[in-house]
C-alpha cells in the first residue's frame, strides 16, 4: 500500500523543515517538491537535497493541476511518496484538492505541517491574530480590460468597515521569475482608489510591509501608504498588511518592531 505525505518546509532556508518532516522525507521512496508559488534560489534546493539525502523531483503548476494523477498520484499508489511544499502544505487550495483526489483513489495521506507566512508575518509585525479579517491576494496580471481586481479592493474595504486588518498576499510566479513587489502593489492600490474612491487606499492609510519573513534578513516596516512605496524591501517574497483599528499593544508593537511613524499612537489608538 502506498502513501502520500505532504511536508511543509516552513520559511527561510532549508532549516525551516521540522524534524518530523525531515524524517518522513528521508524515509520516503520518492521525494517531490513544488516551488512555483514561492521564491527559492537554486542553492536552497541543493542544500535541501543534501539535508534529506535524496534528489528532489521538482513539479510545476501544470504537473500539480493538470497532470497530478500521472506525475504524483500514480507513484503513491504503491510507494511512500513525499511532496515538499514551502510554508504549510494545506494553506494553498491546490494541495487540498490533491489530497482529496488521493483519498478518492484510496491513497492514504498524511500532513506534516510547517510554519506558514499567515501566522509568521502576523507574529513578526506584532499585530494580534484575532483582529484580522478575510485575507486576499493581489495578482501579478491586471484583470479584464487591464483594470485591477475589484475583489482586492472590496475585501480591504469590508475589513476596514469592521475595524479589522487585512493580510494581502502579493503574487509570485517562480516559473516566469516574476513577482509583485510592495512598491508595485502600492501603485496598484493608488489606481484602485482613483477608480473606486471609497477611501480605502488613501495616503495616510497605515500599512505593514514584510519581506523574506523567516529569513535572517527579514524586513518588517510600518508606514503610511504614501511613504511605504519609497522604502526598499529588497528581494521577494513580499507581503502587505492593511491595518484597521489598532489596540494600544499593537501600537506599541509597531513602534518597537516595525519602525512605525511615532504619530500612529494618538491617531490610531483604541482601548482594550
Amino acid at each position: 500500500m502506498g502513501e502520500l505525505i505532504f511536508i511543509g518546509l516552513g520559511l527561510g532556508d532549508e532549516r525551516g523543515i521540522t524534524l518530523r518532516g525531515l524524517e518522513e522525507a528521508k524515509n520516503a521512496d520518492m521525494v517531490f517538491a513544488e516551488f512555483y508559488t514561492n521564491y527559492v534560489p537554486n542553492s536552497y534546493i541543493e542544500r535541501l537535497e543534501a539535508l534529506i539525502g535524496k534528489r528532489l523531483q521538482i513539479l510545476g503548476r501544470i504537473d500539480l493541476e493538470d497532470m497530478v494523477d500521472e506525475r504524483l498520484l500514480k507513484p503513491a499508489l504503491s510507494g511512500r511518496v513525499a511532496l515538499l511544499v514551502p510554508g504549510d502544505p494545506m494553506i494553498a487550495t491546490t494541495h487540498m484538492a490533491i489530497r482529496l483526489r488521493a483519498s478518492r483513489l484510496g491513497i492514504p495521506t498524511k500532513v506534516i505541517h510547517g510554519v506558514s507566512i499567515v501566522t509568521a508575518v502576523i507574529a513578526a509585525s506584532g499585530l494580534q491574530n484575532y483582529r484580522f479579517g478575510q485575507s486576499v491576494s493581489m495578482a501579478l496580471e491586471a484583470g479584464d480590460w487591464g483594470e485591477p481586481s475589484r475583489t482586492t479592493y472590496d475585501v480591504c474595504a469590508e475589513n476596514l468597515r469592521r475595524g479589522l486588518h487585512t493580510l494581502i498576499f502579493l503574487d509570485f510566479d517562480a516559473e516566469r521569475g516574476r513577482y509583485l513587489s510592495i512598491k508595485e502593489a502600492i501603485e496598484r492600490m493608488i489606481i484602485m482608489e482613483e477608480r473606486w474612491r471609497e477611501e480605502v487606499f488613501v495616503p495616510r492609510r497605515l500599512l505593514v510591509g514584510a519581506a523574506r519573513v523567516g529569513s535572517e534578513d527579514a524586513i518588517i516596516r510600518a508606514h503610511y501608504l504614501e511613504e511605504m512605496a519609497k522604502l526598499d524591501f529588497g528581494e521577494p517574497p513580499h507581503v502587505l498588511i492593511l491595518t484597521g483599528r489598532l489596540h494600544f499593544m499593537e501600537v506599541e508593537a509597531l513602534l518597537c518592531l516595525a519602525k512605525a511613524p511615532k504619530d500612529i499612537g494618538p491617531l490610531r489608538f483604541e482601548g482594550p
